[in-house]
């Protein structure tokens, strides 16, 4: 079984070059996606024997993930490990992500932190995170970015993976369970504090992933998450109408209040319920 390490990295030139060194002991080739860095991340990386592809500019960690499946599709790779560049994921546990690909017991494996590896805002963070990207799932860890596919994951991932930002790793999970892959789960140790290494603000990060897992749930099953909603509040909106109707007959006087309220229910719920069907419409047609 050929094996492929692939590192996206944007400006990773402190740590790359030991990351890269400690992965080919385990792998038969390392791959690092230069997105779009300013420094020397690049030249690190291929003095310490990784290939690399360059993307020019910054297209988001979603497209370097994107570009290392249609690379190890194209290269006939067995298994596909995506692991961070920044020194937080430790090479020496490749074998343990990889060991269920190789036994066949499952198909996508996610690395999983224990909480007291992370600072507390990581913590909070994750737990949200993890609650909005696998909802009734067993998940420990969904935004783990440690994590090894099979060929039958690589190439159900690609051309199906739309997000090009960090919330690819959530989207990887969405795509997984509705295609019924086999999900497995290692603890792996994450390193924090050593150095800066984040390139984003964990809050901003978090409310961009979030954002993306919600636009994507709604693309999904649009009818679910906005038809639905919409078509309650239009029913509300009917009731309240009623209601104004009825005062306005039984006494003469406009009921300011229903007749806000049926306005406030009715008009969006109407423009939901509408756009909703359109989406689904459109999800329909593309497929």
């Amino acid at each position: 079984m050929r094996t492929l390490v692939a590192i996206p990295c944007f400006d990773e030139e402190v740590a790359i070059g030991s990351v890269v060194l400690r992965a080919r002991q385990h792998v038969d080739e390392v791959l690092v996606i230069d997105d779009g860095c300013t420094d020397n991340t690049a030249k690190v990386a291929r003095d310490a024997g990784a290939a690399v592809i360059s993307h020019g500019t910054q297209k988001g960690k979603g497209q370097g993930i994107k570009s290392a499946l249609k690379y190890a599709v194209d290269r006939n790779f067995d298994c596909l490990v995506l692991m961070d560049g920044d020194g937080q994921h430790n090479p020496g546990e490749i074998p343990l992500l990889v060991e269920p690909i190789l036994t066949d017991t499952a198909d996508l494996v996610i690395g999983f932190r224990a909480f007291n590896q992370m600072p507390f805002y990581r913590r909070f963070g994750r737990a949200v995170l993890d609650i909005a990207s696998s909802p009734g799932s067993s998940i420990t860890d969904s935004q783990c970015g440690f994590r090894a596919l099979n060929r039958k994951t690589m190439e159900s991932m690609l051309g199906t993976l739309r997000k090009d930002d960090f919330s690819t790793e959530s989207e990887m999970l969405r795509i997984a369970q509705e295609k019924h892959l086999r999900i497995g789960e290692t603890p792996i140790n994450c390193k924090y504090g050593d150095f800066d290494t984040s390139t984003k603000n964990p809050l901003s990060h978090g409310l961009e992933v979030l954002g993306s897992i919600f636009w994507l749930a709604v693309e999904r099953k649009p009818l679910l998450h906005i038809g639905l909603p919409g078509l309650v509040a239009m029913l509300g909106g009917v009731f309240f109408l009623f209601q104004f109707l009825q005062g306005f007959s039984e006494t003469g006087l406009v009921p300011i209040e229903q007749g806000m309220l049926a306005s406030f229910l009715l008009i969006p719920g109407t423009v939901a319920l509408m756009l909703g069907l359109m989406l689904a419409l459109i999800a329909r047609i593309r497929e």
